[in-house]
Formats: C-alpha cells, structure tokens, sequence
C-alpha cells in the first residue's frame, strides 16, 4: 500500500468518525462545526482525487454557507437539542 492509499483511508477514517460525531452531538453548535470540519476533509479528498471545481464549492457551500444557515437558524430556536 502506498502513500496515496494510506491518505485516503485516513481522510475516509476521519470522515466516518466525524459523521459519526454529528449524529452523537447533542450541542447543536459542535454539531455544526463537526460538520463544516467534515466538508473540509470531503473537500481534501476531492482535491487529491483531481477535482478542484468540485473540492472548490464543496468548501464555499459544505463548509461556509451551510455553516453560517445552520448558525443563523441556531440563534432563532436554541442551542441544546431537547431530550
């Protein structure tokens, strides 16, 4: 096995756990930045695997303006998901 190979188990390693993280996460905040940390490593592996358009709008709609909606909603109804 080599490098490459290696990298991208990691990165799909980390992409498991932090799928994994945001189901578990019951402050909705560290969901979203879960989340967004979750694009950014989606967005690594488009970008090693060739596609810089799509690792692009990954970044800006994955990680930037679904993070600021999710915020902004947020605010309006609370930030701790009730039990």
């Amino acid at each position: 096995m080599g490098i490459a190979e290696f990298i991208d188990l990691l990165l799909l390693g980390l992409l498991i756990v932090c799928a994994l993280g945001v189901a578990m996460l019951r402050d909705l905040v560290a969901a979203v930045i879960m989340f967004s940390i979750y694009s950014f490593i989606l967005c690594l592996l488009w970008a090693i695997r060739g596609a810089p358009d799509v690792a692009m709008t990954e970044a800006a709609v994955g990680a930037g303006i679904t993070a600021v909606l999710f915020l902004t909603t947020i605010a309006v109804v609370g930030r701790r998901e009730k039990k």
